[in-house]
């Protein structure tokens, strides 16, 4: 039996342009067996991660695949740039775009949004009865919205990158980042104190472009559905 994507119908409205928005680094790595039990061959130089080229035609027509960071994954998902995307929890955690559904856990890319101090803070005990403290994240939302929930102002330092230096450098007392193994923590004199949410990455679909084109999008997240059961 023909696999619903491959109905004449079905390849004709794809020629018209899908976009699956993927993100750079670790999760690319990690999406990419999945991608090929989906079915779905980027092409080009798509295995090549030092390529200037950011979009790469795939094996089906009409169908192409852009390779953006992954903070951008949601946006251009959010704004229609692409149909599809595979983004992190913790970016849609953070944005809370209300044009993304997000379905389909991919189960990869594991991880977790944590709190991290320096291991020889005297008073981190005390932590219970601050009511401000000094924050280092790229996450400043969620930072907010976890310390508020604890009656805790967070004055946030916004950095995209090196927030383990933060503590050590008088910036910030604590941070807020994702943590995969702690090992970069441990190295930097930190220790995780709280874990704020565990993180895996999620399929993601513009909801417009899921009422426009129901059958396209539906045949793809059933594809993606099936290799996931696989």
């Amino acid at each position: 039996m023909d696999h619903p994507l491959n109905a004449p119908h079905l390849q004709a409205k794809a020629s018209a342009g899908l976009i699956l928005a993927l993100p750079k680094g670790r999760i690319l790595k990690e999406v990419q067996p999945l991608l090929a039990r989906v079915g779905l061959v980027p092409g080009g130089d798509f295995a090549d991660e030092d390529s200037r080229y950011l979009r790469f035609p795939t094996n089906h027509a009409g169908v192409d695949v852009v390779r953006v960071r992954p903070f951008d994954v949601a946006t251009f998902v959010a704004h229609g740039g692409a149909q599809i995307g595979v983004c992190g929890a913790d970016v849609l955690m953070e944005f809370d775009y209300a044009e993304i559904y997000a379905p389909l856990d991919l189960g990869v890319g594991r991880c977790r949004v944590s709190v991290a101090g320096p291991a020889e803070d005297p008073v981190a005990e005390e932590a219970a009865r601050w009511s401000r403290v000094t924050v280092a994240t790229k996450y400043p939302g969620i930072a907010r919205r976890h310390f508020a929930a604890r009656g805790v102002q967070a004055e946030i330092v916004h950095l995209n990158g090196a927030m383990e230096l933060a503590p050590s450098l008088g910036l910030a007392r604590l941070i807020v980042d994702l943590v995969q193994t702690g090992s970069t923590l441990r190295a930097n004199g930190l220790v995780e104190r709280e874990v704020i949410a565990p993180v895996t990455s999620r399929l993601i679909v513009n909801r417009t472009a899921l009422k426009t084109e129901p059958e396209l999008i539906g045949a793809w997240l059933a594809r993606f559905r099936e290799a996931l059961a696989a």
